[in-house]
């Protein structure tokens, strides 16, 4: 291989488990939802199974986009023929087009971003599917989808103690920080124009000292006593 020659890119993650939830309605196109863990730390939700001409394909979770109304600034979906707080009627094609010219009503939430990577979601998750498309069939009645509920119980386990301990540690980098420039201006090189976080040093020999008396003015008592 030349050195100049592009390699193909490679996944830096191992797909470490799939779970597939499908749906009730097997006329419909969406056929299964699933969860994609990656290296045993980082789940992704909300991925969509459709059923394509071509065979199954994988779509990430996504939201719908949305607009303001030109008249009251109310939030609209792009598919929305009629602002929901006022009813002005919104134009039909003010949504973004791709670069085939299709409207875009949503945006992922998650995505790849190389082919390999989406290659290797694509198949661990189309893989999964099949498998749990096999269970349903031989379990007949008995079979039970998939839950996600474990997923839901670790999201609403937040150690309030953790989050006090983010800030406690941001508060001490910017304490740090704040620290560090204070240093920095003490010194600086001769002839370097002061900042304003730096006092002058006419008003440090103006501070008075612990006898009253102004520092530079009158000094700590003489050794022989006047």
């Amino acid at each position: 291989m030349q050195p100049n020659e592009s390699r193909p890119t490679e996944a830096r993650f191992h797909v470490t488990e799939v779970r597939v939830k499908l749906t009730d309605d097997p006329r419909n196109k969406l056929r299964a939802y699933a969860s994609v863990t990656i290296d045993d730390a980082f789940v992704v939700r909300d991925l969509k199974i459709i059923e394509g001409s071509k065979g199954p394909f994988v779509a990430m979770p996504s939201r719908k986009l949305a607009d303001h109304c030109a008249r009251c600034h109310h939030k609209n979906h792009l598919r929305a023929a009629y602002c929901n707080q006022c009813g002005t009627r919104l134009d039909p094609d003010r949504a973004p087009k791709d670069e085939r010219g299709r409207a875009r009503l949503h945006a992922d939430l998650a995505h790849p971003i190389n082919s390999q990577t989406r290659i290797e979601v694509h198949k661990a998750v189309v893989r999964a599917y099949v498998e749990e498309l096999e269970a349903a069939q031989q379990a007949g009645a008995a079979y039970r989808p998939k839950s996600f509920d474990d997923f839901d119980a670790i999201s609403d386990m937040i150690d309030e103690q953790y989050l006090e301990d983010l800030e406690r540690r941001q508060e001490e980098r910017e304490r740090r920080q704040k620290l560090g420039s204070r240093i920095e201006v003490t010194l600086a090189p001769p002839g370097a124009e002061p900042t304003p976080d730096a006092a002058p040093e006419s008003a440090l020999r103006a501070q008075p000292s612990r006898n009253g008396h102004e520092s530079g003015r009158h000094g700590p008592l003489a050794a022989d006593g006047h």
